[in-house]
Parts: structure tokens; sequence; C-alpha cells
């Protein structure tokens, strides 16, 4: 056999039993599992009351924020009306006039000062829990009285006290805490859409 194939199997095993371990360090953390359940009741809430759900993040963290946001607007499983959701990633327009004109720290934060309104929800997205521009969108939701969701991992970094809901997945590996997000992402679209 190949050493690059063995290597190769070696790695892909070791990956999946990474993920599997942490699935069951989150499972089994009751206050995780009791924030993933706050987390969706403050977007149906807000949803409820006619008000706005925004996703801001970094890379990888921007793609869940588009992501979550197109099931959102769009639809997870069932039909249904669309309900309002945003992704602050999207527009390279205002990114790129924003970073310009302000610095980057404040692209997501000047939309959510443009677009945000009290009662509207900003879902904040940081495995480090310490983005300088996540952190500014969520200072900036606050002024406008919303309520926030932080996506961390690491122990939350400086978002840990700064969220009404903190989903800090155990880990201090990115990739790992990454695919839980997304994992948790979907449980959230799915019990919205319940």
């Amino acid at each position: 056999m190949n050493s690059s194939v063995g290597n190769a199997k070696e790695l892909i095993e070791a990956r999946f039993l990474e993920h599997e371990k942490l699935i069951h360090r989150v499972m089994g953390s009751k206050k995780l599992m009791k924030n993933l359940e706050d987390a969706a009741g403050l977007m149906k809430m807000t949803l409820v009351s006619g008000n706005k759900i925004m996703f801001c993040g970094n890379g990888g963290s921007a793609a869940d924020a588009q992501h979550w946001a197109a099931e959102i607007v769009g639809r997870f499983v069932k039909e249904r009306q669309a309900m309002a959701g945003l992704a602050l990633t999207t527009d390279t327009s205002i990114l790129t006039a924003v970073g310009n004109d302000y610095g980057y720290d404040r692209i997501f934060a000047r939309q959510v000062e443009g677009l945000g309104r009290e009662g509207d929800l900003l879902v904040a997205i940081s495995t480090s829990g310490n983005s300088g521009n996540v952190l500014n969108a969520i200072a900036a939701a606050r002024e406008k009285k919303m309520r926030v969701i932080g996506f961390t991992a690491k122990g939350g970094g400086k978002m840990a006290d700064l969220c009404d809901v903190l989903l800090a997945v155990p880990s201090e590996n990115t990739a790992r805490a990454q695919e839980i997000h997304e994992l948790m992402g979907h449980i959230l679209c799915e019990l919205v859409e319940a």
C-alpha cells in the first residue's frame, strides 16, 4: 500500500474521531444545550415580533453568516413564509467603502448602525471571540437595544460577557469548532421553522 494513502486514511479517521468526541462533549454540556434552546427562543421571538436577524463573522464564519441568513429568508426544510434575515458579510460595496473610510473594524458595526432597530437580533460569529469587527458590531447592536447571540469557541474570548446567549464550543481547534457551529446553526434554523 502506498504510504500516502495509509497516511490519508489515518488522518481521515482521526478527524472523524475528533469530531465525534467533540459532539459528545457538546451534548454533555447542559449549559450549552440550554443555551442552544434559549438561542432558538430568542430567534423565534425576534421573527414573530416582525423584527430581523442580522449575521456577521469573518472567513468561515462569514460563510456561516451567509448560509444561515439564506436558510432564514429562503427555507430550511419546510415550505413557509419568508423570514427576515440579513448577512452583513455580502455587500462588497458597503464592506469596501466602510473598510476604506472607517477601517475594517467598523465594517459590521456601521451596517448595524444603519440597518439595526430595537428588537432586532445580531448573531455574532467569532471562533476566538476576539474579532474586533465582530466586537464592534455587538457594541453597535447594544446601542440599538438589540439582543445578541454569540457563536464562539476557546472559552468565548471577549464576547463571553457581551452576549445574551453564548454558544461557546468547548474546543481549541478552530476547524472542529466551526463544524459544530454549522451543526448548531442548522439546528437553530430547524427549530425556528418548527
